[in-house]
């Protein structure tokens, strides 16, 4: 872990009590007081606990105490494309979202994270501009497998590969042949490929996507894609007994191969994003391309199936795919506008709003957005209130309610699907390692860590 601090000094810090009637531990959500000292958690005690003397005692009353999200799916673009987002703004985004560590995409920076050297780059522009954690996925494409363990060693926290066209020509998909390589490569010294699985085949065979009409976008990237990708992946994980993780799944139909696969022993974690869970095709306005994502949003129906997929447990974890770009790149044609969704700040409002609404409580979106996330990226230290882990939270109001308004936003480019919409879940602070970095209101200035894969993981 490299500490971005000025000077990098670890200051030591009196303890601290943070105090709910509603903590969600990984026992179940209860009125405790969860101590801190030196920016860990050392433990989660009855509420009216004694207070060590000369700590600092502060009190949420009802508002509930969550550990910090973690968001493994993000596209900072920084360097090589800032217009569209940077270190500076997601990760404010992300602490205004009750979000303490993100993991950047390999790809849609320029150079992208697909050597050492370019890691490199990576780091320094994002050192002392991080208001949270970072760590960093690195990218296989045609041609690098000769640098995947040089990346895995440099502290990447595994592999991002696109089976189809990935919408920049610096992060080219890889062919069947090239993902095997890739994968057994990586299988060899125990790393994670996470991949964008739609089928290239499909693609080409479906109807163009043009013009300002959702109907025919969503008719281009149909729902076989996906499904016979994940079925390929799978056939391969299971062959070289390597780790696979499945991104953005939007098609529910791919849910039953899915978990055949997990009760057979493969290797295999899925995601899907808030998008999918809380937007429906049938309400997307015409030339409204904020809603443009790959794979797609799909129908009601579908997303009540994926719903389900999270309730037994076949989708591990949600995750934002913030995917910002300029608002020039968002034009009325469906066809030709950037594909990409903004969520970063809203990702935990959105998924409650809806998640309260289908009998599903905090301790389910604590697991799907901040438990999971961190389990498959290896950081043992995030994702649950418990000795021993880093002391990072969100403190959530959940009855009440806002109304997007895509100018108090803290992405780059106020654009949003979510515009306009009012949601349950206020977030009124957000705290990294026993630090207040955003009361609700401000943002501290940039204390996060740039984190490295731990050994062995």
């Amino acid at each position: 872990m490299e500490d971005t601090r000025r000077g990098g000094d670890r200051v030591s810090e009196r303890e601290l009590v943070l105090r709910s009637t509603r903590v969600v531990t990984p026992q179940g959500t209860r009125a405790a007081s969860v101590t801190v000292q030196d920016g860990t958690i050392t433990a989660v005690l009855p509420y009216d606990a004694p207070v060590p003397a000369g700590a600092r005692v502060v009190d949420f009353g009802d508002d509930a105490l969550l550990p910090g999200l973690v968001d493994t799916h993000v596209h900072v673009n920084d360097p090589g494309r800032t217009e569209w987002e940077g270190f500076w703004t997601a990760t404010r985004a992300a602490a205004a979202g009750g979000i303490t560590t993100l993991v950047d995409m390999p790809l849609n920076s320029l150079p992208p994270t697909t050597t050492t050297a370019h890691l490199d780059t990576k780091r320094a522009v994002a050192r002392g501009k991080a208001h949270v954690d970072v760590g960093f996925w690195g990218g296989a494409i045609p041609g690098n497998v000769k640098d995947l363990r040089p990346l895995h060693d440099a502290g990447v926290f595994g592999f991002k590969c696109f089976l189809s066209p990935s919408g920049v020509d610096e992060f080219p998909a890889v062919d069947q042949e090239q993902l095997a390589a890739a994968l057994g490569e990586i299988a060899g010294f125990g790393g994670l490929l996470i991949v964008h699985a739609e089928d290239p085949g499909h693609l080409d065979a479906a109807p163009v996507p043009h013009g300002p009409k959702y109907a025919d976008f969503l008719a281009s990237r149909p729902r076989i894609s996906e499904n016979d990708a994940i079925a390929g992946l799978i056939a391969l994980a299971a062959r070289l007994r390597a780790r696979v993780h499945v991104l953005h799944l939007s098609s529910a139909d791919a849910l039953p191969l899915i978990a055949a696969a997990k009760r057979e022993g493969v290797r295999l974690t899925v995601e899907t994003c808030p998008h999918f869970l809380t937007l429906a095709a049938e309400d997307i306005p015409d030339g409204a391309t904020e809603f443009k994502c790959c794979p797609p949003i799909r129908e009601a129906g579908n997303q009540d199936a994926l719903w389900a997929g999270l309730a037994d447990g076949t989708i591990d974890c949600i995750v934002s795919d913030h995917s910002p770009s300029t608002a020039d790149l968002k034009t009325a044609d469906f066809g030709a506008a950037w594909g990409g969704i903004s969520s970063l700040q809203l990702g935990l409002p959105a998924i409650w709003t809806a998640a309260r609404t289908r009998g599903h409580r905090l301790d389910d979106v604590v697991r799907w957005m901040a438990t999971a996330p961190a389990a498959l990226a290896g950081l043992d230290r995030k994702g649950a209130i418990e000795p021993g882990r880093d002391a990072d939270f969100a403190v959530l109001a959940p009855e009440e309610t806002f109304t997007v308004d895509p100018q108090a936003l803290q992405h780059r480019n106020k654009i949003t699907a979510y515009a306009g919409k009012t949601l349950h879940g206020v977030v009124r602070s957000t705290w990294l390692r026993g630090r207040q970095i955003n009361d609700g209101a401000t943002l501290a200035e940039p204390t996060g860590e740039l984190l490295r894969r731990p050994q062995g993981g």
